[in-house]
């Protein structure tokens, strides 16, 4: 839908990983680098670390595409939690190697004998294992032991491994110690930096067509950020529902507000933007310290404290507006309204005996009060009719029909 309305040649911000939009931020740099090391090793095993959402898998399609096929057979699979013997059926599999009903020892000369076809090709091998923090002890030994087959001395089997963090205390297994001795080179895919959140974004917008519509304000991304920590996938998922919003508001701009409107009603973790953005404008409730001192006699507190009179109290002192002519109103001013309310009951309190104007006033407080609760009861249906019209759109867009996709 969004993509129709800014007039794009795709949807940039997909989750499903697409090495076509690969961004180069600094530690996704740094992981290539390592990756290039270890083809031109030829040898040993590199290990990839990074958050759910990272863009592991991401890097590792990019490395597949650069791939030279006239130079190295690369391969991949997905774990899946696998014991060894299973996930050696698995390499047989994506190395095309008949594998049925064979025992281990015969799928094993069968894997070695495809290995030195490739070489004698002049090919060199390489096995990427994605999610390998599902891995088993037992499966990463075999895949160590796939590592040790040789030609001349040549190593004939290279090994990526990418995986969660988890995988990383894994590998510290006091069991896989001699697989820890033949990792040549590790690296932990770091979220992106603030300043990359920016870059990222118009990358993938330029790779569909975006020409500046909508423009993005520089406190978007800054709120973009706040909300995502700089995890691509988390990125992703905001600005695909912000465009979503942009697109059903006729948006030619878009801001943090939009950003954080979105961010809330995903649950993401935006705090600090909104603290940053509202503490300068919101009341800021302060904490109250209880003391050890003793607490005044209501005689004392009368000697201290002027009574209220109903005459001192004028329309202009209580600044409440018609709740029932202002149902837009934010909840910002919602809450002002409200400490505006604790304020005077806290005077009213406080001034002692009641007369019967001060009752009344206690009451037509009480009136305001029930207002302001029925106004925000309003807001939140309207908010909650809101969300399910935001989600209808989102299950219309990513169920739309072959038709619709090829259009």
């Amino acid at each position: 839908m969004y993509d129709q309305f800014y007039a794009l040649k795709g949807r940039p911000f997909q989750l499903t990983p697409d090495p076509h939009f690969y961004f180069e931020s600094g530690t996704h740099r740094k992981a290539l680098s390592y990756l290039g090391y270890g083809l031109a090793q030829g040898e040993g095993f590199i290990v990839i670390t990074g958050e759910i959402g990272a863009g592991k898998t991401t890097l590792v399609g990019h490395v597949m595409s650069s791939i030279d096929p006239q130079r190295l057979t690369a391969v991949k699979i997905v774990s899946t939690q696998v014991e060894g013997d299973d996930l050696l059926r698995l390499v047989a599999q994506q190395f095309g190697v008949t594998e049925e009903h064979l025992p281990k020892a015969q799928l094993l000369q069968r894997i070695e004998a495809f290995l030195h076809a490739q070489a004698r090709k002049g090919l060199r091998t390489l096995l990427i294992v994605d999610e390998a923090q599902g891995l088993s002890v037992s499966a990463i030994e075999e895949l160590r032991m796939l590592s040790n087959f040789q030609l001349g001395g040549q190593a004939l089997l290279q090994i990526f491994l990418l995986g969660q963090p988890e995988f990383r205390d894994l590998m510290n297994a006091p069991e896989l110690e001699q697989l820890r001795q033949r990792v040549i080179a590790t690296h932990h895919l770091e979220p992106m930096l603030a300043n990359e959140v920016e870059p990222y974004i118009r990358h993938r917008l330029s790779l569909v067509g975006w020409t500046g519509n909508p423009h993005f304000t520089g406190d978007a991304f800054a709120a973009i950020y706040a909300a995502t920590d700089g995890v691509p996938r988390r990125i992703n998922a905001l600005m695909s529902r912000v465009m979503l919003l942009g697109a059903v508001d006729h948006l030619t701009e878009i801001g943090a507000q939009a950003v954080q409107a979105v961010a809330a009603d995903m649950g993401l973790d935006d705090s600090g933007a909104v603290a940053a953005s509202t503490s300068a404008s919101e009341p800021v409730a302060t904490e109250v310290v209880a003391t050890e001192d003793p607490v005044a006699a209501p005689d004392a507190l009368a000697e201290e404290v002027e009574p209220l009179h109903m005459a001192d109290v004028t329309e202009d002192d209580v600044s409440v507006v018609d709740l029932d002519d202002a149902p837009d109103a934010a909840p910002l001013e919602l809450y002002r309204i409200r400490e505006e309310l604790d304020a005077l009951r806290r005077v009213i309190n406080l001034s002692g005996d009641r007369a019967p104007e001060q009752r009344a006033l206690a009451e037509r407080l009480d009136a305001i009060e029930a207002r302001v609760h029925g106004l925000e009861a309003r807001g939140d249906e309207q908010e909650a009719a809101l969300r399910k019209v935001l989600n209808l759109l989102v299950d219309w867009v990513e169920n739309e029909n072959p038709e619709s996709r090829a259009a």
